[in-house]
């Protein structure tokens, strides 16, 4: 067996086993760096493996200490905890709620519409899903709802926060995309190439993000108005003073929402400045709600750091596994499998989303972002893909990954507050319309790449 074909196959059992240790439940960030160090001394004693290429790894890592992109996602976690504590998604949701509660299905419209505004705002899914299956599932189940559409509508709402910007996914994948674009720019020999940047993947997000919120309010109308016994209205009053209260609840996050994305689309700010913005202005609406106080501040604080040490810790993590894989020759693999897809470049994209749909099943979005995404995507960049309409539509199919069993994290979280009425299989039967959305969304961004390139070509030309 020659020295390139070990190498190969080393580098294909390094991403099995990475996987199956991942799922068992092991530290993602020991996981990737551990795993990999182990495949790498396996090639070195083979004779296959050069010990020197992990000399690369102190200018990666000082690449991302001084990434001014990567800043904004320790700012926009801060931002999202900060209104998760003021309560804003519960003053949403009961007011929402209130607004179209004596319509069929509208308490599901009101939590579709109330997660799209938390995606703009906070971004967070846990807290998402949550909040609202605290306040809602118990008035939905109340008002007579079937428990499998309430469910489901709870965990697809809470995971469009990965999808709407600005998003904490959307920054990390963002800057690998734009990495990728910069390498499959030079292997093609253009040395000075266009850049792609967090705010193009913003905007290319926004409409299809849109898009999925208009077909989980379709698909809520059509079933409530073909089955009404499971989406009943509600037999309330609705005073006028309720358009006082959606107005008194809706402007100070939609103002926010408007002062931040609006700011990066705009090209007023980059997406770091405008996060510095949104954690100022989150604190000002704390403050406005008299919920912000040294204890509360000392704890989003404590919150903020927390995941964002998780996620720099899986970025170092992922910068071992990716030098050692090439190392491997796990890149040149790839490439000839990718290149042999009968179909081209659709073929070889259809073979990449669908890994990435499989292993949504078992792998979180941000495991599946640092391992997968930096080997195929300057292989797919370099077939001539749009790195925005890629970034977006690995955004859009990751997006499932919260909401597929057994390790969807969304039905986790569902699970953990949902009433014992309702049963897990509930929560797994309720989900499978959604899924069968998203893949109907991303079949439709595939066909028409314009939801995704259209909007940027327009603002930023």
């Amino acid at each position: 067996m020659s020295a390139a074909l070990l190498g190969e196959i080393l580098s294909l059992v390094m991403f099995a086993v990475t996987c199956v240790v991942l799922v068992m439940g092991f530290p993602v960030a020991f996981t990737l760096a551990g795993t990999s160090l182990v495949f790498a001394c396996i090639g070195w004693w083979f004779g296959i493996f050069d010990f020197r290429l992990l000399g690369g790894l102190p200018s990666r890592y000082f690449g991302t200490m001084v990434n001014e992109v990567l800043v904004a996602v320790p700012l926009f976690v801060f931002m999202g905890v900060m209104l998760e504590r003021a309560r804003i998604a519960e003053q949403l949701l009961q007011t929402m709620g209130l607004l179209f509660a004596r319509v069929r299905g509208g308490l599901a419209v009101s939590v579709t519409i109330v997660g799209a505004l938390l995606a703009a705002s906070t971004g967070i899914v846990g807290a998402t899903v949550v909040t609202m299956g605290l306040l809602s599932l118990p008035t939905m189940l109340k008002a007579g709802y079937d428990p499998k559409l309430a469910t489901g509508t709870i965990c697809a709402a809470g995971t469009l926060g990965q999808m709407i910007p600005p998003s904490i996914a959307l920054v990390i994948l963002g800057d690998i995309i734009q990495g990728a674009h910069t390498q499959a720019q030079l292997a093609l020999g253009n040395f000075a190439p266009q850049p792609v940047s967090v705010v193009d993947l913003f905007a290319g997000a926004l409409l299809p993000g849109l898009m999925l919120v208009g077909l989980y309010i379709t698909w809520q109308i059509i079933l409530a108005t073909v089955r009404p016994e499971t989406a009943p209205p509600m037999q309330i009053e609705v005073g006028t003073r309720i358009w006082k209260e959606v107005a008194t609840a809706l402007l100070p996050p939609a103002m926010l929402i408007i002062a931040v994305l609006g700011s990066i689309l705009g090209g007023i700010a980059t997406p770091t400045e405008s996060a510095s913005v949104g954690a100022i202005g989150a604190m000002l609406l704390a403050l406005m709600r008299r919920k912000l106080s040294l204890a509360v501040l000392k704890e989003v604080m404590q919150q903020t750091t927390k995941i964002s040490c998780m996620v720099f810790v899986i970025l170092l993590g992922a910068s071992v596994f990716a030098l050692v894989f090439r190392g491997l020759g796990g890149e040149e693999i790839v490439t000839d499998v990718l290149a042999a897809m009968p179909g081209g470049v659709f073929g070889a994209m259809f073979v990449v989303m669908a890994l990435m749909f499989f292993l949504g099943f078992f792998l979180d979005f941000i495991e599946i972002v640092f391992v997968v995404v930096p080997i195929v995507g300057p292989i797919l960049l370099m077939m001539g893909v749009d790195p925005i309409w890629l970034g977006v539509m690995i955004a859009m199919n990751l997006q499932t990954s919260f909401l597929t069993p057994p390790f969807g994290f969304a039905l986790f979280y569902l699970r953990g507050v949902a009433p014992p009425e309702v049963t897990t299989m509930d929560i797994y039967r309720g989900i499978i319309p959604f899924v069968i959305i998203q893949l109907v969304g991303l079949a439709l961004l595939a066909t028409f790449p314009q939801m995704a390139t259209w909007l940027p070509s327009v603002i930023f030309g």
